[in-house]
Parts: structure tokens; C-alpha cells; sequence
């Protein structure tokens, strides 16, 4: 614990021990058992003292085993911040002043792959759960970005994971963002360009239901999706979707970035900028 001399009297007490972070603000981060009344003391005293420093936010980082601890300190007036598999942040403002604590990561990022020969063969799957499951609809890879991951390794891995197919990196083709997605956060989905070292497909049992590759050279079937950019840099686009023989029409509407005419010309030339809510797909080429 820190020592502190109060100014009533002299009187030493006990305070947390916490670190300056970079912006005027102080991290608690709590990491033996306490009792929480003994700890609801000791935070009381450390915020009057943080308060007479002048300390702007202040971060209490309590681990899981922790958890007796978190209703007392939301009590003192802290929030929720953000939480990880094995602790919770939460904070505080001190100053009576606009709050700038930045809020917690507002996106998702997730990946799509296409993965494609010099012999126009493309790699597509089906999935075992999801919205998908069932449908007889063909995809490519997607996934998510795990945590310090590049976009690039992330595309890779996805592909592999699911096929056991490897796979070189050429380039990113589109991005697209989206809203309140995924427990209300958006999501960015990176469309990615992957050429196949070999086609030996061995399956993801978990979730796959079935891969393989088709030849866009040689496919006679019919192409389910009508891609329109207008001059607001918005992607409308049309789905028919057969369903046990019923047809179902969507009609969405995102923003999607494309890095150059050249790359949405070699999209909808290959009649692949397949966009839904949740990932771009495939449905029948």
C-alpha cells in the first residue's frame, strides 16, 4: 500500500497503490483477496488524495476471483468500462469538467477469403451453423480477427482452418463497415484476394459441412446477385435466396470501400462482391 499523511491532523492512512497513467489519470490494479469493507475504505481515502492531486480518470482493474469487490467500487460512482475473459476495468472522472475518457474498442474486424488459381477455380464452403446452415448456400472463408492479429494472417488462418488448404496473401480487395452488429459494435470486413498453394481440401469437421472448388471458367450455373454502386460510395444489392423452393428477396444497403475502379470491375466480372448483413457469400455461380 502507499502511505499518505492527511492533512486533519497528521494522520497517516493507508491508500491504493496505483501508477500515473499517460493523460493526468491513476490504474488501480487490484490483484490480492481484501475484504470489501476494508477496501471500500482505502478506495474512499485514495480518491479524496487523488482528488487533491488533481488526478483526472481513474482505472480499477479487478481480475475475477476478485468479482466481491465490484459492487463496492460501482457504490464510489465508477462504471463498467470494458471486460476481458479474466478481469473487469472500470472507471471513474474526478474533474467536474466534460468527461474524455475514451470509450471502450467500437469495432469488430473480421475477414473473407478468396482463394483463386491462375485456372479461375475458387474455393468455396458450407457452414454447419449460422444463418446459413441448411440452405445449401456456398460461401467463401470468413472469420474473425483474433487479438493482435494481422489482416493478412488472419485471412490465412481462416482458410486454412477451415480447409487445411495453404494459402499466399496478394492484396485487399474491399472493406466494408457496418453498425451495431455484434452486441451493438460495428464491424469491419476485409475482403481479401488469397492464391492456393494446392487445392487438397481436408475439411473443419466442427464447422464445416462441406468444401470444394468450383471452376468459373466452365460454370454453367446461374449468377443470384445484382451489385449497384452509386455516387455516395454506397453498395445497393439485390439477393434471391432459394429456400425450399420459395424465394427470398432481400434488399440492403451498406457503405463499402473499394480501393480502385479496377478492383470492383474484376468483382463483378467474376460476379463475387457478394454482400449480406453478417459476411459476403456466394450464393450459386
Amino acid at each position: 500500500m502507499d502511505q499518505a499523511i492527511m492533512e486533519n491532523g497528521g494522520q497517516q492512512v493507508e491508500l491504493l497503490s496505483a501508477i500515473n497513467d499517460d493523460h493526468g489519470g491513476v490504474i488501480v490494479e487490484m490483484k490480492e483477496p481484501m475484504d470489501s469493507m476494508v477496501f471500500g475504505t482505502l478506495l474512499r481515502a485514495s480518491m479524496l488524495q487523488w482528488t487533491r492531486q488533481g488526478k483526472k480518470g481513474v482505472w480499477i482493474k479487478l481480475p475475477i476471483e476478485l468479482v466481491n469487490l465490484v459492487e463496492t467500487v460501482v457504490k464510489e460512482g465508477f462504471w463498467y468500462h470494458h471486460a476481458e475473459p479474466h478481469y473487469l476495468m472500470l472507471v471513474y472522472w474526478i474533474p467536474k469538467t466534460a468527461n474524455t475518457i475514451p470509450a471502450n474498442a467500437t469495432h469488430r474486424a473480421r475477414v473473407g477469403a478468396i482463394v483463386m488459381n491462375d485456372k479461375r477455380e475458387l474455393l468455396v464452403v458450407q457452414e454447419k451453423s449460422g444463418k446459413l446452415q441448411g440452405t445449401g448456400v456456398w460461401k467463401i472463408p470468413t472469420g474473425v480477427v483474433d487479438e493482435g492479429e494481422d489482416i493478412f494472417a488472419a485471412a490465412i488462418r481462416e482458410v486454412k482452418e477451415e480447409t487445411a488448404i495453404d494459402t499466399e496473401f496478394v492484396e485487399v480487395l474491399a472493406f466494408r463497415e457496418s453498425h451495431k452488429v455484434f452486441f451493438e459494435k460495428s464491424d469491419l470486413f476485409f475482403l481479401c484476394m488469397l492464391h492456393p498453394l494446392s487445392f487438397n481440401i481436408q475439411k473443419q469437421e466442427l464447422e464445416i459441412e462441406a468444401a470444394q472448388v468450383i471452376n468459373l471458367s466452365t460454370s454453367d450455373r446461374r449468377v443470384s446477385f445484382l451489385v449497384l454502386k452509386n455516387h455516395n460510395g454506397y453498395v445497393t444489392y439485390s439477393t434471391n435466396i432459394n429456400r425450399q423452393h420459395n424465394e427470398a428477396t432481400s434488399m440492403k444497403r451498406y457503405r463499402c470501400f473499394l480501393f480502385s475502379s479496377l478492383e470492383l470491375n474484376l468483382c463483378l466480372s467474376l460476379s463475387f462482391l457478394f454482400l449480406l448483413q453478417y459476411q459476403f457469400i456466394l450464393i450459386s455461380i
